[in-house]
This record gives C-alpha cells, sequence and structure tokens, in this order.
C-alpha cells in the first residue's frame, strides 16, 4: 500500500442500512490502541474477522498485532514481531507487521520488518509457523480452493505464492510494474491485482497462473490502488487515489460507475451482505458508503466526516467501520464510525 500511517484507529458507526443517505447516519468514535511512541503507531491494511468478531491491526513499530474485541474496546496483543529501520532523515521510520488475511482456522501475518509471513492461531493468539520471503510483503490474501497464501511483493514486481499449511513457497510470479491491491474471485477462478505504475487492473489463473484478462483501471496518474469483489454479481472494486470505481469482471471488464470520495484513497471495504461499499479518504477526512445496485451503478448513502488521516476502513458484521488514522501526532487509537440504531 502507499504509506504507512502512524497514529490510530477511527471508529464509525451507522444508524441502518436503507438507500437514503439522509436515514443513514454515523457516530465517530476513537479506539485507543497501546504501545504507541512519539510518531505514533504504524498501520497500514486491518481486518475484521467474522470468526473470532475481532479487527486485526497489525501495528507496524510496536512489533504488535492488536486484536479489538469491537463489543467492549478491549485490545490484546500479539508481541515480538520483528521491527526494523528504513528510510533516512525526515523519512526515517519503523517498520514491522502491516498486513493480514483470514484463512481456515488461522490468521496471517505479513511483517515488514524482517519479511516474514507467520501464521497466528485466531483463538489462542500463538504464532506458529513463519517463512521468510528474499522481498518485503504488502498485501497478503487467502486463496481457499488451493488452500494458498498469496503475497504481492511490489519492491520487485511480484507475488509470491505459499502453501497455506506450511508457508513454503510453491511459486513466484513476475510482472512488467508494480502489484498493488488484492481480491480473490473463486467463482471465477481469479486472483484480481492492479499495476499501480501502469493504471492497469489484472485477473490471473488461480491454478495456471497465467495472467488470462488486463484491463484498464482509468484511475490516472496515480493509478488505482486497493481492491473488493462481488463474486456472485461479478463486480470487482477499484480504490483509485480521489475515486471509487465499479469494474464488470463478469464479461468484458468495462468500467460501470464511480463515485468521487475525495483525495488520499488507498484500501477499502464491501460488504457482499448489504451491498455498501466503504471508502476512507486520508486526505479529505472523509468516509463515503456507497451502494452498489445489480447494474454495477454506485450511489452515494452516506459522507461521514472522520479526520485528516483516516483511511483503509475494516468493517464489522454490524456495521460498524473502522480506519487506521495517521496525522493527529502522539495519539495511537483506530477512528470507529458506529451506525446509530
Amino acid at each position: 500500500m502507499h504509506n504507512v500511517n502512524r497514529a490510530l484507529l477511527i471508529l464509525v458507526c451507522s444508524i441502518g442500512l436503507s438507500a437514503s443517505a439522509a436515514d443513514l447516519a454515523y457516530t465517530v468514535a476513537m479506539q485507543a490502541l497501546p504501545g504507541a511512541s512519539a510518531d505514533g503507531i504504524g498501520m497500514d491494511y486491518i481486518i475484521f474477522d467474522p470468526g473470532t468478531h475481532a479487527v486485526w491491526v497489525p501495528a507496524g513499530n510496536t512489533g504488535a498485532v492488536d486484536v479489538v474485541d469491537p463489543a467492549t474496546g478491549k485490545v490484546r496483543q500479539i508481541t515480538g514481531f520483528p521491527t526494523a529501520e528504513m528510510g533516512s532523515g525526515e523519512r526515517k521510520r519503523v517498520v514491522g507487521p502491516s498486513s493480514v488475511t483470514i484463512g481456515s482456522g488461522t490468521i496471517y501475518i505479513g511483517n515488514r520488518g524482517d519479511s516474514t509471513v507467520c501464521a497466528v492461531n485466531p483463538k489462542t493468539l500463538v504464532r506458529g509457523t513463519c517463512h521468510k520471503v528474499d522481498s518485503m510483503p504488502d498485501g497478503l490474501a487467502y486463496v481457499g480452493s488451493t488452500k494458498e497464501v498469496w503475497v504481492t511483493t511490489p519492491r520487485d514486481k511480484s507475488i509470491r505464492i505459499l502453501d497455506a499449511v506450511t508457508l513454503n513457497e510453491k511459486a513466484k510470479l513476475t510482472f512488467d510494474g508494480n502489484p498493488e491491491g488484492f481480491a480473490v474471485d473463486g467463482k471465477r477462478g481469479r486472483f484480481y491485482t492492479n499495476m499501480e505504475d501502469k493504471d492497469l487492473t489484472l485477473a490471473i489463473d488461480l491454478t495456471t497462473h497465467k495472467t488470462v484478462a488486463t484491463w484498464k483501471a482509468t484511475c490516472g496518474a496515480d493509478g488505482p490502488h486497493g481492491l473488493r469483489v462481488d463474486e456472485k454479481a461479478g463486480q470487482l472494486f477499484i480504490a483509485c487515489s480521489a475515486r471509487a470505481e465499479v469494474m464488470d469482471v463478469a464479461h468484458d471488464g468495462a468500467v460501470l460507475s464511480s463515485v468521487d470520495t475525495g483525495d488520499g484513497v488507498d484500501d477499502i471495504d464491501y460488504s457482499d451482505a448489504t451491498h455498501l461499499l466503504y471508502v476512507g479518504a486520508a486526505k479529505a477526512g472523509v468516509l463515503t458508503v456507497a451502494r452498489v445496485d445489480a447494474n454495477g451503478k454506485l450511489a452515494v448513502v452516506a459522507k461521514v466526516t472522520t479526520h485528516t488521516g483516516a483511511r483503509n476502513p475494516a468493517v464489522t458484521s454490524d456495521g460498524t467501520v473502522y480506519l487506521a488514522h495517521s496525522g493527529l501526532g502522539k495519539l495511537s487509537d483506530l477512528v470507529v464510525a458506529t451506525p446509530k440504531r
């Protein structure tokens, strides 16, 4: 993903799930996280796990993964992940665990600090097998049909495919571009990723590993970032820097619609149950919630003011939205938007 967040998680909650913007309202609160330094906490990907009913937060420079209970706000930690210093001068920062995906009875954590992918028991929070990749991992995606973990490694323009049980590396796919974002389409047997520096979206066959389609994302010079997919509808959601698009991957990859979101978008989230797309714009300080119809038409149902720096949403089963937050200096929290009932 883009620049790592350095501060907090923001909680955003909604009033209901009607199509009217007037009926969909949110309250915004902060969820504190432990272990912040003067620069805050470095966060990138976060995720809600319906199996444990918890939000999983790789907390970068703290060397920990925070596991947040949305019902109580209690935070449990998995500590001891290696960290490392990167950059120089004002760009110097400490990196550590930064990505997460949900497997079958296992949570997988990618760590920039030592370029490893580790398996974690979601109930006991005990870390198990780890595998060192020879390039820094960015995004992780579990593929249930093949029992694999796909790891985007944009620094060497590749994707690594790991066995989900042993974490041994099975394959390395190379590209003429930087893979950014990921979505798994089990119905079509595809893995979607973007070539961020080429403004392209690729469909890769999960079995043959061949690129079976290449589509123009139309995001412009900044390129496309995060991805989510509605497998049943054949709709792929693409995060551009200041808008979100719907692409028809069931047919010819045409862009069906888009909505403006404000600048600073990186990753996004989507609920299959409600057909709602969640987009956090860090520079604008706005969470956009949009509903998509059967024809791929997006309609905005809420614009929620969060804080400048809030991005990369993770939506829970009750519609509560957590966003990783940067820009509030010494604070170290999640921004949480909760649906009013």
